[in-house]
C-alpha cells in the first residue's frame, strides 16, 4: 500500500515510482512541445540569425531541464526512505545545476558571437573573450554546486585569493603583455601586413601580433620582436592608416636665374610621367610643387607625388630624380651646387694713417 497526497494506492512504492517517473517524462515532453511551438512562432517573425541560434540551443536542452525540474517537484511526495530521498534530491539538484550552467554558458557564447559578428573590433579578440567567458561561468557554477553540496567556500576562496595574488605578482610582465595584446587586437592601431615605424626607429611590416609580443619584419628581412606592453606605450607611425596611399615628398632646388614658371611646368610633367609608368605610382594623382625657401645658392621647392604604399616611394623617388636631372639638362635648368661668394673690402693700413711727416709718429 502506497499513500501519496492523502490518497492510498494499493501498490508497492517501488512499483509506483516508475509510473511517477513515466508521468513526469510525459508531462515534460508535452511542456517541451508547447514551449518550443510558441518560441518557433516568435522566431519566424524575425529575419536575424541570432534568435534562430537561441531557439536551436533551447530545443536541445529544454526537455532535460523540464524533466529534472519535474522530478524535483514530485520527489517530496514519493513515499521513499529518507536516505533515498536525500540522495535522489541531491543527484537531481546537481544534474539540474550542471544543465543550467551548461545552457547559460552556451547562451553566453551565442550572444558573444552575435556581438562579434556586428562589431569588427570584437572579432579580433574572439578567442580570448570566449575562453574568459567559459572560465567565469564555469567558476561561478562550480561555486554554486559546491555550496549546494554543503562544502564551505570560505577556505577555498581564501586560498584562491592568496594563490591568485602570488601568480599575478609572478606573472606581472606576462599578464601585462597579454592584456596589451588584447588592447592591440581590439583597438587595432596596427594590423598584420601594415608598414609601421616605431618610436625607437625600427620600421617594417607587421608579421604577427601575438598575446605576448608583436613581430615586425624589417626590409633587410630581420625580425624585431617587441613586447606588447612596450608597444602600447610607444608612439607608432602606421603608414597604412588611414589608407595605404601616401604622399611622396622630394626636395629640389634650382638656380636663382631660373624661370620658375618653366621649372614648375617641367617638373610636374616629369612627375606625372613617373606616376603613370613606374610600378607603385598613382596614375590618377596630379603631382604639384610648392616653392618655399630662398636658400643661399638656390630657390628650394617640394615636389609632391603619390605612392600606393610606403615601400613604393623608394622606386618612385629613384626614377623621379633620374628623369628630372635628365630633363633639366635638356631644358637648361640648373640645379646649383652650394657656392659661397666672399667679398673682402680692403682696409687702409692704420700704421700709415697714424704716421706723421717723415714717417714719424
Amino acid at each position: 500500500m502506497t499513500e501519496m497526497l492523502g490518497i492510498k494506492i494499493p501498490m508497492n512504492p517501488w512499483v509506483v515510482l516508475p509510473l511517477i517517473v513515466l508521468a513526469a517524462v510525459i508531462l515534460a515532453y508535452l511542456a517541451n512541445i508547447a514551449i518550443l511551438s510558441i518560441l518557433r512562432r516568435v522566431v519566424r517573425k524575425t529575419a536575424t540569425e541570432f534568435d534562430d541560434r537561441i531557439y536551436r540551443l533551447v530545443d536541445r536542452y529544454l526537455f532535460p531541464l523540464l524533466l529534472v525540474g519535474g522530478l524535483l517537484l514530485i520527489l517530496d511526495v514519493v513515499p521513499l526512505p529518507p536516505k533515498v530521498l536525500r540522495a535522489a534530491h541531491g543527484l537531481l539538484a546537481l544534474s539540474g545545476l550542471l544543465l543550467a550552467i551548461f545552457l547559460l554558458t552556451k547562451a553566453a557564447l551565442v550572444i558573444l558571437r552575435n556581438v562579434e559578428a556586428r562589431y569588427e573590433a570584437m572579432r579580433s579578440i574572439k578567442g580570448p573573450m570566449e575562453i574568459l567567458t567559459k572560465i567565469v561561468l564555469i567558476a561561478v557554477g562550480g561555486m554554486i554546486i559546491l555550496d549546494n553540496l554543503g562544502i564551505s567556500l570560505t577556505p577555498i576562496l581564501t586560498t584562491l585569493g592568496i594563490g591568485s595574488l602570488a601568480v599575478a605578482i609572478a606573472l606581472q610582465d606576462t599578464l601585462g603583455n597579454f592584456f596589451a595584446g588584447l588592447y592591440i587586437k581590439a583597438d587595432r592601431p596596427i594590423e598584420v601586413g601594415h608598414y609601421v615605424r616605431l618610436e625607437s626607429g625600427e620600421e617594417g611590416y607587421v608579421d604577427r601580433i601575438g598575446w605576448r609580443s608583436t613581430r615586425i619584419r624589417m626590409l633587410p628581412n630581420n625580425m624585431v620582436v617587441v613586447p606588447n606592453s612596450k608597444l602600447v606605450q610607444s608612439n607608432i607611425t602606421n603608414y597604412y592608416l588611414p589608407e595605404n596611399e601616401l604622399a611622396v615628398l622630394v626636395q629640389v632646388g634650382v638656380h636663382y636665374d631660373s624661370d620658375l614658371e618653366k621649372v614648375e611646368r617641367v617638373t610636374c610633367e616629369v612627375a606625372k610621367g613617373v606616376l603613370q609608368t613606374v610600378p607603385g605610382g598613382v596614375p590618377s594623382f596630379e603631382p604639384f610643387i610648392r616653392y618655399h625657401t630662398f636658400n643661399q645658392s638656390s630657390i628650394d621647392f617640394t615636389v609632391i607625388l603619390r605612392a600606393r604604399e610606403f615601400v613604393d616611394n623608394f622606386l618612385i623617388k629613384h626614377e623621379f630624380i633620374k628623369r628630372l636631372q635628365e630633363r633639366y639638362n635638356r631644358e637648361g635648368i640648373t640645379i646649383p651646387f652650394p657656392i659661397r661668394t666672399i667679398y673682402m673690402k680692403a682696409e687702409p693700413d692704420s700704421r700709415s694713417q697714424n704716421a706723421g711727416p717723415g714717417g714719424q709718429g
